[in-house]
């Protein structure tokens, strides 16, 4: 008498800030997907509260009481995305999740691809990213979102697929993996390609937000970015060194050219104020500069000195009578 394997279990991990506009065609669309596919996998949906002011945490724990697949993490307060994604991961790490597939609320990312990431997942990947071919944002956004990735394809010390974010799955071992490093300025693209493991791609279209507005402020996006950026390169540091050189370099030369012109007995007019001008204005702008970038780095550094938790999980509600 053979006995049934059990179902590999998928958990779905989707931030959530002040997204209650969205929620119900979440519900219903992430519902349709489980629904579709009922014997592939045992399916569960993790929902982080990222200290919404709205009703998003309401609308999550009164549908997770109607359907046990469904669970809310509420955290304290707002902590950020990549927090909040950081607690759906560990929550899942602890349940003993096969495979978590990372979603935005947002619907921009159609749960409706997650059957082809589990089916490349089942078929040997342990990391399956989500590769947009377009994406619907217009406008300004879309110039920075274009802008950015190209500028960090060039920027990174590790190979990053373009056009990649948050949505896409991770196997056991990679999760394993992803859970244990220890960063506070996380970016989430980044280190799941620092950690390796086989990887395969799923292409799709980029959908518009469901309903509702953005919840990512531009100068949220601009400090994610720039975490990317000095947590996966040392190249501004490294461009410092050139100019740097480059700088005393000239220094060097222009000194020997006025000693030479001295010896030779080449009188030089007293003029060059406004060049003198110039060149220290020049000289005081690529220090501040580089003040900056080396603040960027020590500013990092410090958080990560200080060793405070990405987040912190409110206590559960007692079921209410």
């Amino acid at each position: 008498m053979s006995t049934a394997l059990p179902l590999p279990t998928v958990a779905v991990v989707i931030p959530v800030f002040n997204e209650a506009a969205v929620l119900p065609v979440l519900f219903a669309r992430l519902g349709a997907v489980f629904a579709a596919q009922p014997a592939s996998c045992a399916w569960r949906a993790i929902l982080v509260d990222d200290g919404s002011r709205d009703a998003s945490a309401a609308l999550i724990r009164a549908h997770a009481a109607a359907d046990p697949r469904w669970e809310l993490v509420e955290l304290s307060r707002n902590f950020g995305f990549q927090a909040g994604l950081a607690a759906g991961l560990a929550r899942a790490a602890a349940t003993g999740a096969d495979a978590v597939v990372t979603l935005d609320a947002d619907l921009q990312d159609p749960p409706e691809l997650i059957p082809e990431l589990v089916a490349a997942w089942l078929g040997g990947a342990e990391i399956v990213r989500a590769v947009r071919r377009s994406r619907a944002e217009r406008g300004l956004r879309r110039v920075a979102f274009d802008l950015f990735h190209r500028l960090f394809g060039s920027l990174s010390d590790y190979p990053i697929e373009a056009n990649t974010g948050t949505f896409g799955l991770l196997g056991r071992n990679a999760l394993a993996a992803f859970t244990a490093l220890p960063e506070r300025h996380r970016f989430f693209p980044g280190l799941r390609a620092w950690i390796g493991f086989t990887t395969a791609d799923v292409l799709y279209d980029r959908q518009a937000r469901a309903a509702g507005e953005p919840q990512q402020s531009l100068s949220r996006l601009i400090r994610y970015a720039l975490d990317g950026i000095f947590s996966f390169s040392y190249l501004p540091l490294r461009v410092l060194t050139y100019i740097g050189l480059g700088i005393s370099g000239l220094g060097f030369a222009l000194a020997l050219f006025f000693i030479v012109r001295r010896l030779l007995g080449i009188e030089i007019a007293q003029t060059g104020f406004t060049t003198l001008i110039t060149i220290v204005t020049f000289l005081g702008g690529v220090q501040l500069i580089g003040i900056g970038i080396l603040g960027e780095y020590l500013g990092r550094i410090y958080d990560e000195v200080k060793q405070r938790p990405v987040f912190l999980v409110k206590p559960a509600r007692p079921p209410e009578a």
